[in-house]
C-alpha cells in the first residue's frame, strides 16, 4: 500500500455522499454492490474513524470486495476517485488509442479500463458545450462501416469494457450448440422403416400357420450425446473462462438443444465438478455458486494432474454414449509433458470427439512452442480459437461436422517440421 501515501482524501464534509458516489462508480465498474453494502460501508467508516488513509482504504475494501478478481478494480477506482494527483493523466492516457507500428502492442489493463469508464461515465453532463467556430464540417458516409454488433463479435473478451461484456453475454445467451443425433445399434419397430425386421416377420407368420402376409420393418434408434466441458480457470484463462461458462449456462438451460446432458468441470490446480450449479436458471446465481465451489480461480495450472483426476473419477460416468468433450485451455503447463500426453490420449480415446478451444489462437502466426501445447495437440480432433463471440459462433457451426479439424492440420505440420 505504498501508493496510498500519495492519495489526498477530499476535505468535503459530506463524507457519506462521497462514499455513496464511490459505491456507484464501483458498481459501474462491475462490482456487485447494492444499497445494503453501501450503508454498511458508511457505518464501518463511522466506527473505524477517518484519521488514517490506509485504514480508510481497507475499511472500504472489507465492505465492497468479496472476490479476488475485484481487488484490482477496487484499487483503480479508489486511486482515481479519492483524488490521486495523477489520476486525470492516467485516465486520459488510457483513453488514447494505441499506436500500431513497430512497437510491441500492449493491451490496456482490464481493471484499469473498467475503472476509467466507470468514473468517466456521465462526464459529458458537466462539460461545457463546444462553441461553433465556423469550422468546416466533414460528413462521413458510414453506411459501409462495421456495425456495433459486428465489431463486438470480433472483439477479444479480455479487451471488453463492462458495458461491452454485458452486451456480449446477452449475445452469447442466444447462441446454441447444435448436434446431430447418433444412430444406436438398437432398433425400434417402424411402419415405414429402412431395415427388414426378420424376427418379427417370422413371429407374425407363426401365428398364422406359417404364412407370411407382410414384412415387418424397423429403424435404428437415435440418441443424443453428452456434452462435457473442461474449463481452465488459471490466472491466464480466468477472463475467457468466465465468458465461456456464461455461454455454457445458456446451452445447459436451452430447451430442445439436442444434448442428452451437459457436464461442466473447472480445473486449475484441482478438478471441480460444477454441473449442478450450471442447472440453476439464474445465470448470476449459477456462476456465483460455481465460483464458490471452485477454490482455485486465477491460481496455477496443473493440466496433467487434473486430467488424470477426471479420467480416473469421471470418465466412465460422463463420457459414455458418444460424448463430445470441449477442452478450454491455453495449454501452458509446466508439469511432465509425457504424463500430460498420456492423459490426453486416454481422454481422446474415451470421447467421441475432443475439441480444444485455445484463446492463444487469436494471435496471427501462433506456433506450438510451449511443451504443454506440443504434448496435447496430437490427441485432439479439432483445435479452434475461443477468444471472441465470432469464434464461438464458428464453434457452434463446426461442432457437428466430423471432418472439422480447425487449425490442427497447420499446427501439426509446423510441429513435425520443427
Amino acid at each position: 500500500m505504498s501508493e496510498l501515501s500519495v492519495l489526498e482524501i477530499p476535505d468535503d464534509p459530506k463524507l457519506a455522499q462521497n462514499i455513496i458516489h464511490f459505491a456507484r462508480a464501483l458498481r459501474k465498474a462491475g462490482l456487485p454492490i447494492g444499497p445494503g453494502r453501501t450503508i454498511d460501508a458508511i457505518r464501518a467508516v463511522e466506527a473505524a474513524g477517518f484519521t488514517d488513509r490506509t485504514d480508510f482504504y481497507w475499511t472500504l475494501h472489507a465492505c465492497f470486495v468479496n472476490r479476488p478478481e475485484h481487488r484490482q478494480i477496487f484499487a483503480q477506482v479508489f486511486r482515481m476517485y479519492w483524488r490521486d494527483p495523477r489520476y486525470l493523466e492516467r485516465m486520459m492516457a488510457m483513453m488514447l488509442p494505441m499506436l500500431r507500428g513497430v512497437q510491441e502492442e500492449k493491451p490496456a489493463d482490464a481493471a484499469a479500463k473498467r475503472a476509467t469508464e466507470a468514473l468517466l461515465d456521465g462526464m459529458d453532463d458537466f462539460l461545457p458545450p463546444l462553441e461553433d467556430e465556423g469550422e468546416t464540417k466533414i460528413e462521413v458516409d458510414a453506411s459501409q462501416t462495421m456495425s456495433g454488433e459486428e465489431r463486438l463479435k470480433t472483439l477479444d473478451f479480455e479487451q471488453m469494457s463492462a458495458d461491452e461484456m454485458t452486451q456480449a453475454k446477452r449475445m452469447l445467451a442466444r447462441l446454441r450448440l447444435p448436434v446431430q443425433p447418433i444412430a444406436s445399434r438398437r432398433t425400434v419397430a417402424a411402419s415405414h422403416g429402412r431395415l427388414p425386421d426378420w424376427r418379427r416377420t417370422m413371429r407374425d407368420a407363426m401365428r398364422r400357420g406359417g404364412e407370411v402376409h407382410d414384412f415387418s420393418q424397423k429403424n435404428r434408434r437415435i440418441r443424443w450425446p453428452n456434452l462435457v466441458v473442461l474449463c481452465d480457470i488459471s490466472g491466464s484463462m480466468s477472463q475467457y473462462s468466465r465468458v465461456i461458462l456464461h455461454f455454457l449456462h445458456a446451452v445447459s438451460n436451452a430447451k430442445g438443444q439436442g444434448w442428452a446432458r451437459v457436464h461442466a468441470f473447472t480445473f486449475g490446480t484441482r478438478l471441480t465438478n460444477i454441473t449442478r450449479h450450471m442447472a440453476t436458471r439464474d445465470v448470476d446465481a449459477a456462476l456465483k455458486s460455481a465460483g464458490a465451489e471452485a477454490q482455485d480461480w486465477e491460481g496455477g495450472t496443473r493440466i496433467g494432474d487434473c486430467l488424470h483426476a477426471f479420467n480416473r473419477d469421471w470418465s466412465r460416468r460422463v463420457l459414455g454414449q458418444g460424448a463430445v468433450v470441449l477442452l478450454v485451455s491455453d495449454g501452458l503447463d509446466r508439469d511432465d509433458p509425457a504424463a500430460l500426453a498420456r492423459e490426453m490420449e486416454r481422454l481422446h480415446l474415451s470421447a467421441r470427439r475432443l475439441i480444444w478451444i485455445n484463446p492463444l489462437l487469436r494471435w496471427d502466426g501462433f506456433a506450438p512452442r510451449a511443451q504443454g501445447i506440443r504434448a496435447m495437440l496430437p490427441h485432439v480432433d479439432s483445435f479452434r480459437a475461443g477468444h471472441s463471440i465470432a469464434s464461438l459462433v464458428d464453434l457452434a457451426e463446426a461442432i457437428s461436422r466430423k471432418d472439422d479439424a480447425g487449425e490442427k492440420a497447420r499446427l501439426m505440420a509446423e510441429l513435425r517440421a520443427g
